[in-house]
This record gives C-alpha cells, sequence and structure tokens, in this order.
C-alpha cells in the first residue's frame, strides 16, 4: 500500500501566528484523512517542519505503528527548503530548525519506505485550504473574544 501525505505550513507575518494543513491519500489519491490547526506563534519554516512532524505523528497513529512501516509513503510539500534539508541537499544553519529537523529524523528512522518531494503551491491546494482556514477559525476565536 502506498500512503500519500500533503503538508503545508504557514504564518502571518512570519513570524506570526501560524497554523498547518495536513492530508493524508491512498496512492489513487483519494483522502483519507484531514487536517488542520493553528499552532501558535512561528516562523513559515517552522510551520512547515511543525505540520510535517504533526502528519507523521498523525500517520502512525491512523495506521498504526508497526502496519505503517510496511507502507510506501511520500511525504509531499510545496516548502522547497524544507524538502530540501531533509533530503541532506541544503544544510541546517539556524537552532530551532535543527531542533525540528532532528524530531523529523526521529520519527522516520521507523519508516523504511518513506520518501520527501518537492511540489508546486498548485499541486498542493487542499493542504493549503486547510492552513487558511484553520487562520479563518483562529481570526473569528479573536473576535469574538473581543
Amino acid at each position: 500500500m502506498k500512503i500519500i501525505i500533503n503538508t503545508d505550513g504557514g504564518s502571518r507575518g512570519n513570524p506570526g501566528e501560524g497554523a498547518i494543513g495536513v492530508v493524508l491519500s491512498d496512492e489513487k489519491g483519494s483522502v483519507i484523512k484531514s487536517y488542520g490547526e493553528a499552532i501558535g506563534f512561528c516562523t513559515n519554516n517552522e510551520a512547515e517542519y511543525r505540520a510535517l512532524i504533526f502528519a507523521l505523528k498523525k500517520a502512525k497513529a491512523y495506521f498504526g505503528k508497526d502496519k505503517i512501516k510496511s507502507y510506501e509513503i511520500e511525504v509531499r510539500s510545496d516548502s522547497e527548503l524544507l524538502v530540501n534539508q531533509i533530503n541532506g541537499k541544503y544544510k541546517i544553519q539556524d537552532e530551532r530548525m535543527g531542533k525540528l529537523f532532528l524530531e523529523v529524523w526521529n520519527l522516520r528512522v521507523e519508516l523504511p519506505k518513506i520518501k520527501f518531494t518537492s511540489i508546486p503551491r498548485e499541486q498542493n491546494k487542499l493542504a493549503d485550504k486547510l492552513v487558511n482556514d484553520s487562520f479563518l477559525v483562529l481570526q473569528q476565536k479573536t473576535l469574538a473574544n473581543r
């Protein structure tokens, strides 16, 4: 079985309030599960990493920690920086990003058939929508609390 995981993260203000979007799909592109949520103050790059971390944890929980090890997993992101750092093509120079990278590394060790692919933003529309929807929910909550 192949699982496709699309991730996206964003920050309004960079740094500013952040949100993530994650979509788990089967190999035919049918959505199995999707998630979007506000994550608090962060940079765009931190939000991208946090979306990936969230996605890997949710995939393990949804499919089962042992069963997922036999699945082929393709993680797709429109963050060229994230994908190239995870694939070892770009160095990590920021200490905060290094900590997030290590968290991803520890999660991926248990997933022997995982690969990370950079995709154009146009191919990541659902994950991006989940990020933007999370910003809208956060904005509505902020206005309601005034």
